[in-house]
């Protein structure tokens, strides 16, 4: 007999439709377990890509959802401070380099000026929500959650057609910014 999942599925959807906080105020609180994690922000913010509203505050609507080893370090020492070790990090750069003009340069991969990487966490800060589960095994739920949910700044199993290769086209242009890799990067 296959045991359902449903509950723990309601659960982790549940928790992650909580209210959502500013990211100043939700490293305070973020647990150093595992879990799930979903950023938000208001429909003008990427007016054009989709997302399903906050059940709990429908006006955001879900832009990214991840999971961590460690929410509280996951989220503040990654997504809130290094373009290189956040894939969120690098599609919002890309996403906003029309209007911000952020610069970047080649380490091991592409990477935010300083100056832009704290422009960017400013950005964050101002313009996104965040909301948590803690759970023991997250991984079990991510991939259900994305393809249900369809958060556009997860490309895989999330998005397709338009807005898939907006967001594509914009994590290309992140990388191409940086100019050509030289020898030795």
């Amino acid at each position: 007999m296959e045991v359902s999942t449903k509950p723990a599925v309601q659960a982790v959807t549940e928790g992650l439709n909580g209210a959502p906080v500013a990211p100043v105020d939700g490293v305070a609180l973020l647990p150093r377990t595992t879990g799930l994690y979903a950023w938000w922000a208001r429909p003008e913010i990427f007016a054009d890509l989709p997302g399903p509203l906050n059940a709990t505050d429908p006006s955001v609507r879900l832009l990214y959802l991840g999971i961590a080893t460690n929410l509280r370090s996951r989220i503040a020492s990654n997504h809130l401070a290094r373009s290189g070790t956040s894939t969120l990090r690098r599609t919002l750069a890309g996403l906003l380099l029309p209007t911000e003009h952020y610069q970047t340069r080649w380490t091991d991969r592409v990477v935010l000026l300083e100056e832009d990487e704290r422009r960017l966490t400013a950005w964050m800060q101002a313009h996104l929500r965040l909301t948590w589960f803690a759970c023991e095994e997250p991984r079990q739920h991510e991939t259900g959650l994305i393809r249900e949910l369809r958060p556009p700044l997860n490309v895989e199993g999330a998005v397709h057609g338009d807005v898939r290769d907006r967001v594509k086209a914009a994590k290309a242009a992140y990388v191409s910014s940086a100019g050509p890799r030289q020898e030795g990067q």
